[in-house]
């Protein structure tokens, strides 16, 4: 493994990284830096398009979940593919906990692009496989 690889991988694990914690925490301002302005967000097979669109689906999220004051995701198993210094597609699997407990469940399908010397998110899938009865989030996590 070439040192440029072991530098991308840890700053697109590092990217996913900031992206949960950043939501997690209603600093969607940080959570905007981290998509490039073209990007392409698909959650539950309905796509936004361009960094406006996703940053609505974060200030809708807010909306539509008035009572909740606790979000934590856990990333696990991050599988990082380069293809070379400059793209890399990725996929993960993630479990959301909320004041109600086990909230909801899936995996994030990822692009990634550096420019600028940064990786960002050029699209993100999220895909959700499961969500407890009393789910805090609407049926379209």
């Amino acid at each position: 493994m070439e040192m440029w690889e072991v530098a991308a991988r840890e700053a697109i694990r590092d990217l996913a990284t900031r992206y949960n914690a950043n939501g997690d925490t209603g600093r969607f301002a940080v959570v905007r830096e981290l998509f490039l302005t073209d990007a392409v967000m698909t959650i539950q097979g309905v796509t936004h398009t361009g960094i406006e669109a996703i940053m609505a689906v974060f200030s809708g999220t807010s909306e539509s979940t008035p009572g909740l004051t606790h979000v934590r995701h856990f990333v696990a198993t991050h599988q990082i593919d380069l293809i070379d210094e400059s793209n890399a597609t990725g996929r993960a699997y993630f479990v959301v906990l909320t004041d109600i407990g086990l909230d909801h469940w899936g995996r994030y399908v990822d692009e990634y692009r550096r420019v600028d010397g940064r990786w960002r998110f050029a699209s993100r899938s999220v895909n959700l496989d499961g969500q407890v009865a009393a789910s805090l989030f609407p049926r379209t996590v």
